[in-house]
């Protein structure tokens, strides 16, 4: 990982995740081989904030179907991050 920009792919905005964000709690879409510190570390440096703690999963496929056509949807790696008190992130 050569930048903090390889390793953030988006935010997740939901209304869960909106709730989580007023007790300081942000969720990201990051890259499947990024590690904790890693991710911390980026996080850091593209926000200019702390990190407190960094919990991270795997979502798992979920069968869809159009017509006659199934398939699964994309996984992808989720990292909750905890930032200290009176910090926050603008999107």
């Amino acid at each position: 990982m050569k930048d903090y920009n390889d390793i953030i792919i988006a935010p997740v905005i939901t209304e869960k995740t909106s709730d989580n964000a007023k007790n300081n709690v942000y969720t990201f879409k990051v890259i499947k081989k990024a590690t904790k510190p890693q991710i911390k570390f980026a996080i850091e440096k593209a926000f200019n904030v702390h990190v407190k703690s960094i919990n991270t999963l795997i979502t798992k496929p979920k069968d869809k179907r159009v017509g006659k056509y199934t398939g699964k949807t994309k996984t992808y790696k989720k990292a909750f991050v905890t930032l200290k008190d009176g910090e926050s992130i603008e999107y």
